[in-house]
């Protein structure tokens, strides 16, 4: 088996473990704090980051820093947002595969910013994305849309925002260089958010090691993912494949914490997954893939 395609599994496995580990935490500490503790799970990734030999790649460095820190200023009220709907009792079989569609964000800006074009199949990933936002947000009696699709929404367009401005930096400076500068935004947002908020009287043994797991996860399927493409792995088959973290998250939420599923979310998801792999499929006339995770660092 191909060292980029076992690479490229551990991202899928790390990023689900992130994307139901904030479900763990729950309530027991506010999304703010969740955001900023979890940095520390991060210190390690940011420090091998530290050490690569392509951070003094040539290219326009100044604005490729910028861009990536701002997409992950974002990317950290995104994460915040994801945490809040998580904390206060949403379905983590309905919320990941939804907001894992933020792709769709980041397309629709390059299209109308970078004058970018969709080739077939992600023209059928907005229609499945499209499908699957129905059937996980439109009720049947009542109303046009659940409460839980706007709420959503922060995040969705937060990530998507993020990997536009990811997708621009890596224009002009290395992968592992914006892959820094994006986790270097993490530890500032973190560092902001501790100096205004104060740490509660007890956080608990559990609650510090779910913090640093949550980091951790994140940052693991990044580095995974550049040492894939290093591998010499493709980006049409990589990106695709990144994106299918909810098929690790959606069965531990399902193991972990009894969630269940109906015929109806089914179909959602199974349209979801469908969509994001469709979304992040490159072709020679669409130009490079756009992202390959969670408000992930394009390749």
């Amino acid at each position: 088996m191909r060292p980029w395609f076992l690479l490229t599994v551990l991202a899928v496995v790390s990023w689900g473990a992130w994307a139901v580990i904030a479900k763990a935490i729950g309530g027991s500490l506010s999304p703010v704090l969740s955001q900023a503790l979890s940095t520390l799970g991060l210190l390690p990734v940011i420090l091998v980051l530290c050490f690569s030999k392509k951070l003094q790649a040539p290219g326009k460095r100044r604005r490729g820093v910028v861009l990536a820190f701002g997409a992950g200023v974002l990317s950290s009220l995104g994460n915040v947002a994801y945490y809040d709907m998580l904390g206060r009792g949403a379905k983590a079989t309905t919320v990941i595969p939804l907001t894992a569609l933020y792709p769709l964000v980041t397309i629709f800006l390059a299209i109308i910013l970078l004058k970018e074009r969709l080739n077939k199949v992600q023209r059928v990933g907005i229609g499945l994305s499209l499908g699957a936002i129905y059937l996980f947000n439109v009720q049947r009696e009542g109303g046009l849309v659940s409460a839980w699709l706007l709420v959503a929404l922060i995040p969705i367009l937060l990530w998507g925002v993020s990997g536009l401005l990811q997708k621009i930096a890596t224009n002009h400076i290395s992968s592992e260089l914006s892959a820094l500068s994006f986790f270097l935004a993490f530890l500032v947002m973190s560092v902001f958010i501790l100096l205004q908020r104060r740490l509660p009287a007890v956080i608990g043994f559990r609650n510090w090691a779910l913090v640093a797991a949550l980091g951790f996860s994140l940052g693991l399927g990044y580095i995974a993912i550049l040492a894939a493409f290093a591998k010499d792995g493709k980006a049409a088959v990589i990106a695709p494949l990144g994106g299918l973290y909810p098929l690790v998250s959606i069965p531990l939420a399902m193991a972990l914490f009894g969630e269940r599923v109906g015929p109806r979310e089914t179909a959602g998801v199974v349209l979801a997954l469908l969509a994001v792999a469709a979304l992040s499929f490159e072709s020679s006339d669409s130009g490079p893939a756009i992202s390959e995770g969670p408000s992930s660092v394009s390749s």
